[in-house]
């Protein structure tokens, strides 16, 4: 798991190892790879958002070597279906072809026009651009509220996971799923 704090706000948000491992799978590593991306699901548990999920690429996604465009129709699907097993939508991961990602001009107005057409709770989404170097160097993690977007740096600091973050309660959770 990799902990990202919030600025000052005692708020962080964690990558759950599958995630990460699902931005492993992703990467672009070789000349001809198309970039790839999904949202973002997490439960919320008091201060900390734990990302236990990661979605995509799906077949109907547009993809090409240096741009990604999600099937929206399946985007909401996808909403509606993890919602019923109380994980929210949280943001969105798209791949880059660099080895140190960054958001380009164009991932900060999507993110930002998403916060703002979107129904939600939450003061900002997630935007995660995955680079070719290995975790967590090859994250960028920023959080977006509609108008500024912060670029989070991960902690180093093992007791910030949180308590709930065991292989059983990892096993509990996914077996309220089925």
């Amino acid at each position: 798991m990799i902990a990202y704090p919030v600025g000052q706000s005692g708020q962080t948000i964690f990558l759950a190892d599958s995630v990460i491992a699902h931005f492993r799978r992703h990467r672009q590593r070789r000349k001809r790879q198309k970039e790839a991306g999904g949202q973002l699901f997490a439960r919320i548990e008091g201060s900390n958002i734990i990302v236990f999920e990661a979605t995509g690429p799906r077949r109907k996604d547009m993809r090409t070597r240096t741009s990604y465009a999600p099937h929206r129709p399946s985007e909401q699907r996808e909403i509606q279906e993890r919602h019923r097993h109380n994980l929210h939508f949280v943001g969105d991961w798209h791949t880059h072809p660099e080895l140190i990602p960054s958001p380009s001009h164009t991932d900060a107005r999507n993110i930002a026009e998403c916060v703002k057409r979107s129904k939600h709770e939450l003061n900002a989404f997630l935007l995660v651009v995955v680079g070719s170097a290995e975790p967590p160097d090859g994250i960028q993690v920023s959080i977006c509220d509609g108008e500024s977007s912060d670029i989070l740096k991960p902690s180093n600091d093992k007791a910030r996971e949180p308590a709930d973050s065991s292989e059983n309660s990892r096993k509990r959770r996914s077996n309220t799923r089925k």
